[in-house]
């Protein structure tokens, strides 16, 4: 292969400007591919790791893992790839182990993780293993390849929780936190069928549920888990909404979202934690046990979802556009701090 050229911004130290770079690739291993980085969001993940909420396993870091972009150089084992338009995703797992076969491949212990494992996508290329990425087709449904990007984990996170969450027509879903993946979360599950209840602190984004398929909308603001309950239970009596079996999905990522998720389980219910904090929730366990309720955590998505969730962006049965905006990879440094300041509410894509 011929030598890249290529730049990125690394992250040397929390709540530190991150440090422009050039870096020179000049080889490409048999099992990876060197990527050409059209678009990489900006997830809440980033942002722990830039505030030293969360530590990077490999530091210093280039961050970045909602990466789309096209293969410019493909090893040996991927020669097939090259000159393709891809998304990658954000757990690339060995698919080798046990858990790899046992379907469980998104939590596979061997996984790499653009951003945090090895340098990700706040950069002009990535070298990535090529085993897993998904490929798109040649038409993109009228969006841009860098707006795809997002697919790697804001919108296939939510709808990996709903396949486990097995949630259907009919079923009543309530998303707590329709920020950067409840707003997906809402989508994925109107699109099944699901009648939905958005809960929010914030009436903006409640407005933009509704857009985007919520039935129903709770603000939350100022009220203990206990009145949530009571309100989303009378909600549900007033439009005869279900009254067992609703399926929660906690997307905030707070304290808060997770204290009134779990406040809202029930008889048959799911609680789906698709949201993370490092804060400490207390609850009380055996509230699973007399409901005969189910619990489980969502990390990220198995790569076999990719491709599904990639078809319903580009025929725009999900929608995509609305919920993101591009800026210039050049301006991160002046992003970052505005996005933890919540004063952009799309999902950022850099652009190199």
């Amino acid at each position: 292969m011929n030598s890249i050229d290529a730049w990125g911004y690394r992250l040397m130290e929390p709540n530190a400007p991150l440090a422009r770079e050039t870096f020179t690739i000049d080889s490409v291993a048999d099992d990876d591919v060197v990527v050409k980085v059209a678009g990489c969001g900006l997830c809440h993940t980033d942002i722990s790791f830039y505030s030293g909420q969360v530590r990077p396993k490999q530091m210093p870091v280039i961050l970045g893992h909602e990466i789309s972009g096209t293969v410019v150089a493909a090893g040996a084992n991927h020669a097939a790839l090259d000159g393709k338009e891809v998304i990658i995703p954000a757990v690339l797992p060995c698919g080798d182990c046990d858990l790899c076969h046992s379907g469980r491949g998104n939590v596979c212990r061997a996984q790499k993780f653009p951003g945090n494992d090895f340098d990700g996508g706040f950069a002009s290329h990535v070298t990535v293993p090529g085993r897993f990425l998904c490929e798109l087709p040649d038409s993109l449904g009228g969006l841009e390849l860098a707006d795809l990007s997002v697919i790697a984990d804001a919108v296939t996170t939510p709808y990996q929780a709903a396949e486990r969450a097995k949630l259907g027509e009919g079923d009543l879903a309530i998303v707590v936190g329709v920020g950067g993946i409840g707003i997906y979360m809402v989508q994925h599950a109107a699109s099944r069928g699901a009648r939905v209840i958005a809960l929010d602190v914030d009436a903006s984004k409640l407005e933009k549920a509704t857009a985007m398929g919520a039935h129903y909308t709770l603000d939350t603001t100022g009220m203990a888990e206990g009145d949530v309950k009571k309100a989303v239970r009378g909600m549900a009596k007033e439009n005869g909404l279900p009254k067992y079996g609703w399926k929660v999905f906690e997307t905030s990522g707070t304290a808060p979202g997770q204290a009134a998720a779990f406040a809202l389980l029930s008889f048959a219910g799911t609680l789906a934690v698709v949201g993370f904090t490092m804060d400490t929730v207390t609850v009380r366990l055996s509230n699973a046990m007399a409901f005969d309720a189910e619990i489980f955590g969502n990390w990220a998505c198995k790569p076999e979802y990719y491709p599904a969730v990639a078809e319903a962006c580009i025929s725009g049965s999900i929608n995509l556009k609305d919920n993101v905006e591009q800026h210039p990879l050049e301006t991160i440094n002046e992003i970052i701090p505005r996005v933890m300041n919540h004063e952009i509410q799309r999902r950022v894509v850099f652009t190199p």
